[in-house]
Protein backbone atom coordinates (compact mmCIF):
# COMPACT_ATOMS: atom_id res chain seq x y z
CA UNK A 1 0.00 0.00 0.00
CA UNK A 2 0.98 3.54 -0.89
CA UNK A 3 2.16 5.74 2.62
CA UNK A 4 1.28 8.85 0.58
CA UNK A 5 -2.20 7.50 -1.03
CA UNK A 6 -3.49 4.80 1.07
CA UNK A 7 -4.06 3.31 -2.15
CA UNK A 8 -3.78 -0.42 -2.73
CA UNK A 9 -0.28 -1.06 -4.95
CA UNK A 10 -1.54 -4.41 -5.56
CA UNK A 11 -2.06 -5.18 -9.82
CA UNK A 12 -5.44 -6.57 -10.48
CA UNK A 13 -5.64 -9.90 -11.68
CA UNK A 14 -5.88 -9.73 -15.67
CA UNK A 15 -9.68 -11.48 -14.97
CA UNK A 16 -10.43 -8.87 -12.73
CA UNK A 17 -9.15 -6.04 -14.88
CA UNK A 18 -11.08 -7.61 -18.11
CA UNK A 19 -14.58 -7.21 -16.01
CA UNK A 20 -14.15 -4.00 -15.16
CA UNK A 21 -13.81 -3.03 -18.60
CA UNK A 22 -18.04 -3.60 -18.32
CA UNK A 23 -18.29 -0.43 -16.82
CA UNK A 24 -17.73 1.43 -20.52
CA UNK A 25 -20.79 0.48 -21.44
CA UNK A 26 -21.94 -0.43 -25.16
CA UNK A 27 -20.62 1.37 -27.93
CA UNK A 28 -21.52 0.48 -31.26
CA UNK A 29 -18.76 0.68 -34.41
CA UNK A 30 -16.57 -1.76 -35.62
CA UNK A 31 -13.27 1.21 -35.41
CA UNK A 32 -11.97 0.29 -32.07
CA UNK A 33 -12.32 -3.51 -32.83
CA UNK A 34 -10.27 -2.91 -35.99
CA UNK A 35 -7.62 -0.93 -33.86
CA UNK A 36 -7.41 -3.82 -31.54
CA UNK A 37 -7.42 -6.80 -33.82
CA UNK A 38 -4.22 -5.11 -35.47
CA UNK A 39 -2.25 -4.34 -32.37
CA UNK A 40 -2.47 -7.92 -31.05
CA UNK A 41 -1.43 -9.26 -34.93
CA UNK A 42 -4.82 -9.99 -36.98
CA UNK A 43 -5.73 -13.60 -35.22
CA UNK A 44 -8.94 -13.15 -37.05
CA UNK A 45 -7.46 -13.11 -40.51
CA UNK A 46 -7.52 -16.91 -41.08
CA UNK A 47 -10.35 -18.36 -39.21
CA UNK A 48 -13.09 -19.83 -41.39
CA UNK A 49 -16.26 -18.66 -39.18
CA UNK A 50 -20.09 -19.90 -39.21
CA UNK A 51 -21.66 -16.52 -38.33
CA UNK A 52 -25.18 -16.15 -36.42
CA UNK A 53 -27.46 -13.20 -35.93
CA UNK A 54 -31.04 -12.69 -35.04
CA UNK A 55 -32.95 -12.10 -31.68
CA UNK A 56 -34.03 -15.30 -29.84
CA UNK A 57 -32.39 -19.07 -30.63
CA UNK A 58 -29.01 -17.78 -31.60
CA UNK A 59 -27.07 -19.96 -28.71
CA UNK A 60 -29.29 -23.28 -29.58
CA UNK A 61 -28.08 -22.65 -33.56
CA UNK A 62 -24.45 -22.04 -32.99
CA UNK A 63 -24.50 -24.92 -30.00
CA UNK A 64 -26.04 -27.43 -32.74
CA UNK A 65 -23.99 -26.19 -35.48
CA UNK A 66 -21.02 -26.64 -33.53
CA UNK A 67 -21.60 -30.11 -32.44
CA UNK A 68 -22.30 -31.16 -36.26
CA UNK A 69 -19.37 -30.21 -37.01
CA UNK A 70 -17.45 -31.90 -34.30
CA UNK A 71 -19.70 -35.06 -34.42
CA UNK A 72 -17.66 -35.15 -37.77
CA UNK A 73 -13.93 -34.74 -36.37
CA UNK A 74 -13.57 -30.85 -37.11
CA UNK A 75 -11.76 -28.95 -34.01
CA UNK A 76 -14.24 -26.51 -33.61
CA UNK A 77 -14.26 -23.36 -32.13
CA UNK A 78 -17.56 -21.92 -30.38
CA UNK A 79 -18.43 -18.08 -29.22
CA UNK A 80 -21.33 -17.37 -26.82
CA UNK A 81 -22.42 -15.06 -24.77
CA UNK A 82 -23.26 -14.47 -22.17
CA UNK A 83 -21.63 -16.81 -19.78
CA UNK A 84 -23.80 -18.09 -16.65
CA UNK A 85 -21.25 -19.36 -14.14
CA UNK A 86 -18.40 -19.29 -16.03
CA UNK A 87 -16.35 -17.25 -18.02
CA UNK A 88 -14.62 -19.70 -19.50
CA UNK A 89 -18.06 -20.84 -21.07
CA UNK A 90 -17.79 -18.45 -23.52
CA UNK A 91 -15.28 -19.63 -25.58
CA UNK A 92 -15.13 -23.23 -26.44
CA UNK A 93 -12.39 -25.31 -28.05
CA UNK A 94 -13.13 -28.92 -29.09
CA UNK A 95 -15.87 -28.77 -27.07
CA UNK A 96 -13.96 -27.73 -24.06
CA UNK A 97 -14.34 -24.43 -21.99
CA UNK A 98 -11.22 -22.46 -23.01
CA UNK A 99 -8.60 -23.15 -19.78
CA UNK A 100 -8.12 -20.63 -17.15
CA UNK A 101 -4.14 -19.99 -17.84
CA UNK A 102 -4.53 -19.48 -21.95
CA UNK A 103 -7.37 -16.82 -21.00
CA UNK A 104 -5.62 -15.03 -18.37
CA UNK A 105 -2.26 -15.17 -20.56
CA UNK A 106 -4.93 -13.58 -23.91
CA UNK A 107 -6.01 -10.70 -21.10
CA UNK A 108 -2.19 -9.72 -20.53
CA UNK A 109 -1.63 -9.07 -24.35
CA UNK A 110 -4.83 -7.58 -24.42
CA UNK A 111 -3.56 -5.13 -21.84
CA UNK A 112 -0.22 -4.87 -23.37
CA UNK A 113 -1.74 -3.69 -26.54
CA UNK A 114 -3.76 -0.73 -25.16
CA UNK A 115 -1.81 0.22 -22.10
CA UNK A 116 -1.15 3.43 -24.08
CA UNK A 117 -4.54 4.54 -25.22
CA UNK A 118 -6.77 7.24 -24.35
CA UNK A 119 -10.10 6.89 -22.63
CA UNK A 120 -12.37 7.31 -25.70
CA UNK A 121 -10.04 4.87 -27.51
CA UNK A 122 -10.34 2.38 -25.42
CA UNK A 123 -12.35 -1.21 -26.12
CA UNK A 124 -15.36 -2.18 -24.86
CA UNK A 125 -15.67 -5.32 -22.79
CA UNK A 126 -17.41 -7.00 -25.39
CA UNK A 127 -14.29 -6.09 -27.91
CA UNK A 128 -11.99 -7.21 -25.75
CA UNK A 129 -13.45 -10.38 -25.09
CA UNK A 130 -14.01 -10.79 -29.02
CA UNK A 131 -10.75 -10.26 -29.58
CA UNK A 132 -9.38 -12.78 -27.00
CA UNK A 133 -11.71 -15.48 -28.57
CA UNK A 134 -10.05 -15.24 -31.77
CA UNK A 135 -6.81 -15.39 -30.56
CA UNK A 136 -7.57 -18.57 -28.29
CA UNK A 137 -9.10 -19.97 -31.71
CA UNK A 138 -6.09 -19.41 -33.92
CA UNK A 139 -3.45 -20.55 -30.93
CA UNK A 140 -6.06 -23.25 -30.83
CA UNK A 141 -6.32 -24.48 -34.16
CA UNK A 142 -9.26 -24.13 -34.92
CA UNK A 143 -10.84 -25.22 -37.85
CA UNK A 144 -13.90 -23.95 -38.09
CA UNK A 145 -15.50 -21.13 -35.91
CA UNK A 146 -18.87 -21.21 -34.98
CA UNK A 147 -19.39 -17.07 -33.60
CA UNK A 148 -22.75 -15.82 -32.20
CA UNK A 149 -23.17 -12.09 -32.35
CA UNK A 150 -23.86 -9.69 -29.07
CA UNK A 151 -25.91 -6.92 -30.16
CA UNK A 152 -27.71 -6.91 -33.54
CA UNK A 153 -24.87 -7.67 -36.32
CA UNK A 154 -23.85 -4.69 -38.55
CA UNK A 155 -21.79 -3.02 -35.79
CA UNK A 156 -20.87 -6.08 -33.31
CA UNK A 157 -17.29 -7.30 -32.58
CA UNK A 158 -18.00 -10.46 -34.13
CA UNK A 159 -18.19 -8.75 -37.26
CA UNK A 160 -15.08 -8.43 -38.24
CA UNK A 161 -14.14 -11.88 -38.95
CA UNK A 162 -14.19 -13.85 -42.47
CA UNK A 163 -17.29 -16.18 -42.88
CA UNK A 164 -17.62 -19.26 -44.22
CA UNK A 165 -21.67 -18.64 -44.17
CA UNK A 166 -24.26 -16.77 -42.19
CA UNK A 167 -27.64 -17.72 -40.50
CA UNK A 168 -30.45 -15.44 -38.72
CA UNK A 169 -32.66 -17.12 -36.83
CA UNK A 170 -36.08 -15.44 -35.38
CA UNK A 171 -36.18 -11.47 -35.30
CA UNK A 172 -38.19 -9.85 -32.75
CA UNK A 173 -38.33 -6.53 -30.84
CA UNK A 174 -35.08 -6.62 -28.15
CA UNK A 175 -32.65 -3.63 -27.95
CA UNK A 176 -34.75 -0.98 -29.63
CA UNK A 177 -32.45 2.07 -28.19
CA UNK A 178 -29.94 0.47 -30.72
CA UNK A 179 -31.25 -1.43 -33.38
CA UNK A 180 -34.59 0.24 -34.27
CA UNK A 181 -38.11 0.28 -33.47
CA UNK A 182 -39.34 -1.68 -36.16
CA UNK A 183 -38.56 -4.83 -37.07
CA UNK A 184 -37.65 -3.90 -40.67
CA UNK A 185 -35.29 -1.83 -38.72
CA UNK A 186 -33.87 -4.75 -36.17
CA UNK A 187 -33.50 -7.17 -39.54
CA UNK A 188 -31.59 -4.28 -41.45
CA UNK A 189 -29.12 -4.63 -38.21
CA UNK A 190 -29.08 -8.22 -38.29
CA UNK A 191 -28.68 -8.79 -41.63
CA UNK A 192 -25.12 -6.21 -41.90
CA UNK A 193 -23.79 -9.54 -40.89
CA UNK A 194 -24.29 -10.37 -44.45
CA UNK A 195 -20.78 -10.61 -47.52
CA UNK A 196 -21.01 -10.98 -51.17
CA UNK A 197 -20.94 -14.69 -52.30
CA UNK A 198 -21.33 -15.66 -48.79
CA UNK A 199 -24.27 -18.02 -48.42
CA UNK A 200 -27.07 -17.41 -45.79
CA UNK A 201 -29.52 -19.27 -43.81
CA UNK A 202 -32.70 -17.44 -42.54
CA UNK A 203 -34.81 -19.16 -39.77
CA UNK A 204 -39.28 -18.62 -40.46
CA UNK A 205 -39.58 -14.82 -40.18
CA UNK A 206 -42.70 -11.95 -39.66
CA UNK A 207 -42.99 -11.04 -43.13
CA UNK A 208 -41.68 -7.56 -42.18
CA UNK A 209 -38.25 -8.93 -41.07
CA UNK A 210 -37.81 -11.59 -44.33
CA UNK A 211 -38.94 -8.72 -46.65
CA UNK A 212 -35.78 -6.77 -45.31
CA UNK A 213 -33.57 -9.40 -44.73
CA UNK A 214 -34.28 -10.60 -48.39
CA UNK A 215 -33.59 -6.89 -49.37
CA UNK A 216 -30.60 -7.31 -47.66
CA UNK A 217 -29.10 -10.60 -49.27
CA UNK A 218 -29.99 -9.04 -52.97
CA UNK A 219 -28.00 -5.83 -52.12
CA UNK A 220 -25.15 -7.32 -51.06
CA UNK A 221 -25.39 -10.26 -53.68
CA UNK A 222 -25.44 -13.06 -51.18
CA UNK A 223 -26.92 -16.31 -51.93
CA UNK A 224 -30.64 -17.37 -49.31
CA UNK A 225 -32.29 -20.00 -48.09
CA UNK A 226 -35.02 -19.85 -46.00
CA UNK A 227 -35.92 -23.20 -43.82
CA UNK A 228 -39.08 -24.60 -44.57
CA UNK A 229 -39.68 -27.42 -42.49
CA UNK A 230 -38.21 -28.32 -38.82
CA UNK A 231 -35.85 -31.30 -38.64
CA UNK A 232 -37.64 -34.43 -38.34
CA UNK A 233 -38.92 -36.13 -35.35
CA UNK A 234 -36.88 -39.40 -36.36
CA UNK A 235 -33.87 -37.46 -34.59
CA UNK A 236 -33.71 -37.35 -30.90
CA UNK A 237 -32.33 -33.90 -29.73
CA UNK A 238 -30.18 -33.19 -26.84
CA UNK A 239 -32.72 -29.76 -26.18
CA UNK A 240 -36.38 -30.17 -25.37
CA UNK A 241 -39.15 -28.23 -27.16
CA UNK A 242 -40.21 -28.69 -30.53
CA UNK A 243 -38.99 -25.05 -31.46
CA UNK A 244 -35.67 -26.46 -30.86
CA UNK A 245 -36.17 -28.65 -33.90
CA UNK A 246 -36.81 -25.61 -36.09
CA UNK A 247 -33.17 -24.55 -34.75
CA UNK A 248 -31.51 -27.91 -35.40
CA UNK A 249 -33.12 -27.01 -39.31
CA UNK A 250 -31.04 -24.11 -39.31
CA UNK A 251 -27.86 -25.36 -37.74
CA UNK A 252 -28.03 -28.10 -39.91
CA UNK A 253 -28.03 -26.23 -43.28
CA UNK A 254 -25.65 -23.43 -42.07
CA UNK A 255 -23.01 -26.38 -41.77
CA UNK A 256 -24.21 -27.60 -44.92
CA UNK A 257 -23.69 -24.71 -46.94
CA UNK A 258 -20.77 -23.82 -45.39
CA UNK A 259 -19.04 -26.66 -47.46
CA UNK A 260 -19.75 -29.84 -44.92
CA UNK A 261 -22.43 -32.42 -45.05
CA UNK A 262 -22.85 -34.59 -41.67
CA UNK A 263 -22.90 -38.05 -42.29
CA UNK A 264 -26.57 -40.09 -41.36
CA UNK A 265 -24.19 -41.26 -37.88
CA UNK A 266 -22.86 -37.41 -37.39
CA UNK A 267 -26.17 -35.90 -37.94
CA UNK A 268 -27.92 -38.10 -35.23
CA UNK A 269 -24.88 -37.79 -32.87
CA UNK A 270 -24.16 -33.95 -33.67
CA UNK A 271 -28.25 -33.55 -32.44
CA UNK A 272 -28.24 -35.51 -30.22
CA UNK A 273 -25.29 -34.72 -28.02
CA UNK A 274 -25.78 -31.08 -27.90
CA UNK A 275 -26.01 -29.36 -24.63
CA UNK A 276 -26.88 -25.45 -23.82
CA UNK A 277 -27.59 -25.35 -20.54
CA UNK A 278 -30.56 -22.86 -19.05
CA UNK A 279 -32.58 -23.90 -21.92
CA UNK A 280 -35.60 -25.89 -20.23
CA UNK A 281 -32.41 -27.01 -18.49
CA UNK A 282 -34.14 -29.87 -15.64
CA UNK A 283 -32.70 -30.11 -12.19
CA UNK A 284 -33.16 -31.90 -8.95
CA UNK A 285 -34.60 -29.58 -6.80
CA UNK A 286 -35.30 -30.38 -2.42
CA UNK A 287 -37.59 -33.35 -3.22
CA UNK A 288 -39.12 -32.20 -6.54
CA UNK A 289 -37.40 -30.56 -10.15
CA UNK A 290 -36.65 -27.08 -10.81
CA UNK A 291 -36.79 -26.14 -15.09
CA UNK A 292 -34.39 -23.26 -15.76
CA UNK A 293 -34.94 -21.52 -18.61
CA UNK A 294 -32.96 -18.07 -20.19
CA UNK A 295 -36.17 -17.01 -21.85
CA UNK A 296 -35.72 -13.36 -21.84
CA UNK A 297 -37.89 -11.59 -23.97
CA UNK A 298 -41.72 -11.54 -25.28
CA UNK A 299 -40.93 -13.93 -28.06
CA UNK A 300 -38.32 -16.58 -25.90
CA UNK A 301 -41.40 -16.60 -23.33
CA UNK A 302 -44.18 -17.28 -25.39
CA UNK A 303 -41.52 -20.35 -27.07
CA UNK A 304 -40.70 -21.24 -23.08
CA UNK A 305 -44.71 -21.59 -22.46
CA UNK A 306 -45.09 -23.86 -25.46
CA UNK A 307 -42.20 -26.04 -24.25
CA UNK A 308 -43.79 -26.33 -20.69
CA UNK A 309 -47.03 -27.69 -22.35
CA UNK A 310 -45.19 -29.74 -24.46
CA UNK A 311 -43.06 -31.20 -21.83
CA UNK A 312 -45.51 -30.66 -18.73
CA UNK A 313 -48.94 -30.68 -20.14
CA UNK A 314 -51.29 -28.82 -17.62
CA UNK A 315 -49.15 -29.46 -14.24
CA UNK A 316 -48.77 -26.27 -12.44
CA UNK A 317 -45.74 -24.99 -11.76
CA UNK A 318 -43.95 -22.68 -8.74
CA UNK A 319 -42.66 -19.66 -10.97
CA UNK A 320 -39.56 -18.01 -10.09
CA UNK A 321 -39.64 -14.83 -11.88
CA UNK A 322 -36.65 -12.09 -12.35
CA UNK A 323 -36.03 -9.84 -15.64
CA UNK A 324 -34.45 -6.83 -16.75
CA UNK A 325 -36.23 -3.85 -16.75
CA UNK A 326 -35.87 -2.91 -20.47
CA UNK A 327 -37.31 -6.65 -21.26
CA UNK A 328 -41.02 -5.62 -21.05
CA UNK A 329 -41.41 -7.71 -17.46
CA UNK A 330 -44.88 -7.19 -16.85
CA UNK A 331 -46.00 -8.83 -20.78
CA UNK A 332 -43.73 -11.43 -19.43
CA UNK A 333 -45.45 -12.36 -16.65
CA UNK A 334 -48.93 -11.85 -17.96
CA UNK A 335 -47.59 -15.12 -20.34
CA UNK A 336 -46.81 -17.13 -17.73
CA UNK A 337 -48.92 -16.68 -14.68
CA UNK A 338 -51.35 -18.94 -16.35
CA UNK A 339 -48.75 -21.75 -15.87
CA UNK A 340 -48.12 -20.78 -12.16
CA UNK A 341 -50.06 -22.11 -9.16
CA UNK A 342 -47.42 -19.28 -7.05
CA UNK A 343 -45.50 -16.78 -8.29
CA UNK A 344 -41.95 -15.45 -6.80
CA UNK A 345 -40.57 -12.33 -7.65
CA UNK A 346 -37.13 -11.35 -7.60
CA UNK A 347 -34.00 -9.21 -8.22
CA UNK A 348 -31.34 -10.01 -10.92
CA UNK A 349 -28.14 -9.32 -10.14
CA UNK A 350 -27.64 -6.65 -12.25
CA UNK A 351 -27.85 -3.33 -12.07
CA UNK A 352 -30.36 -3.26 -14.60
CA UNK A 353 -33.00 -5.10 -12.72
CA UNK A 354 -36.34 -4.55 -12.43
CA UNK A 355 -37.35 -4.30 -8.82
CA UNK A 356 -39.59 -7.13 -7.94
CA UNK A 357 -41.57 -5.30 -5.03
CA UNK A 358 -42.51 -2.65 -7.87
CA UNK A 359 -43.22 -5.70 -10.31
CA UNK A 360 -46.30 -6.91 -7.79
CA UNK A 361 -47.47 -3.68 -7.77
CA UNK A 362 -48.60 -4.25 -12.15
CA UNK A 363 -51.36 -5.08 -13.75
CA UNK A 364 -50.99 -8.21 -14.36
CA UNK A 365 -51.81 -9.65 -11.02
CA UNK A 366 -55.11 -7.67 -10.79
CA UNK A 367 -58.45 -9.85 -10.48
CA UNK A 368 -58.63 -12.99 -7.85
CA UNK A 369 -57.98 -15.96 -10.31
CA UNK A 370 -54.18 -14.79 -10.50
CA UNK A 371 -51.69 -15.98 -7.71
CA UNK A 372 -50.65 -13.42 -5.33
CA UNK A 373 -47.19 -12.62 -5.87
CA UNK A 374 -44.24 -13.39 -3.24
CA UNK A 375 -41.42 -10.63 -3.01
CA UNK A 376 -38.05 -11.99 -2.24
CA UNK A 377 -34.70 -9.98 -1.24
CA UNK A 378 -32.72 -12.25 -3.22
CA UNK A 379 -33.20 -15.71 -5.64
CA UNK A 380 -31.27 -17.41 -2.49
CA UNK A 381 -34.09 -16.40 -0.18
CA UNK A 382 -37.04 -17.90 -2.48
CA UNK A 383 -35.10 -21.44 -2.99
CA UNK A 384 -34.63 -21.10 0.85
CA UNK A 385 -38.71 -20.67 0.99
CA UNK A 386 -39.37 -23.42 -1.87
CA UNK A 387 -37.38 -25.62 0.19
CA UNK A 388 -39.06 -25.80 3.14
CA UNK A 389 -42.93 -24.73 1.89
CA UNK A 390 -44.06 -27.88 0.70
CA UNK A 391 -47.79 -27.20 0.74
CA UNK A 392 -47.39 -26.88 -3.29
CA UNK A 393 -44.99 -29.79 -3.56
CA UNK A 394 -46.22 -31.63 -6.25
CA UNK A 395 -45.81 -28.61 -8.91
CA UNK A 396 -41.91 -28.07 -10.60
CA UNK A 397 -40.41 -24.79 -9.88
CA UNK A 398 -39.97 -23.06 -13.11
CA UNK A 399 -37.07 -20.28 -12.95
CA UNK A 400 -36.72 -17.84 -16.46
CA UNK A 401 -36.88 -13.96 -17.35
CA UNK A 402 -33.26 -13.53 -17.39
CA UNK A 403 -30.29 -15.62 -18.40
CA UNK A 404 -28.40 -13.98 -15.45
CA UNK A 405 -30.89 -15.03 -13.32
CA UNK A 406 -30.18 -18.67 -14.57
CA UNK A 407 -26.99 -18.72 -14.00
CA UNK A 408 -27.16 -16.98 -10.37
CA UNK A 409 -29.37 -20.23 -10.24
CA UNK A 410 -26.86 -22.45 -11.86
CA UNK A 411 -23.89 -20.64 -8.82
CA UNK A 412 -26.02 -21.47 -5.89
CA UNK A 413 -26.87 -24.73 -6.43
CA UNK A 414 -22.94 -25.19 -6.69
CA UNK A 415 -22.72 -23.57 -3.94
CA UNK A 416 -21.30 -20.38 -5.15
CA UNK A 417 -22.36 -16.61 -5.38
CA UNK A 418 -24.37 -14.45 -7.50
CA UNK A 419 -21.75 -11.80 -9.03
CA UNK A 420 -23.72 -8.93 -10.77
CA UNK A 421 -23.12 -8.45 -13.97
CA UNK A 422 -24.52 -6.34 -17.38
CA UNK A 423 -23.14 -8.23 -20.48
Amino acid sequence: MSEATGVSMVPKSPMTWLMATQSRGVQPGLHRMERLLAAIGGPQVNLRCLHVAGTNGKGSVCAFAESLLRAQGVRTGLYTSPHLVEFSERIRIAGKNACASAIDAAIVRLQEATAGWNEEEQPTFFELVTALAFDLFKRGGCEVVVLETGLGGRLDATNTAPKLACAITPIAFDHTEWLGITLAAIAREKAGIFRKGIPIVIAPQEREAAEAILESAREVGAPCEVISAPLTPDLKLGLAGSYQRWNAAVALELVRVAGFEPSAEALSKGVGAVSWPGRFQRLKFADGELILDGAHNLHAIRQLVATWREECGERPCRLIFGALADKDPVAMLAELIPLACEVHLVPVASSRTINPSELALKKCFTGCSHPVPMVHESLAGAFDVLRHDDHASGAAVLLTGSLFLVGEALSLLSGGVATVRNQ
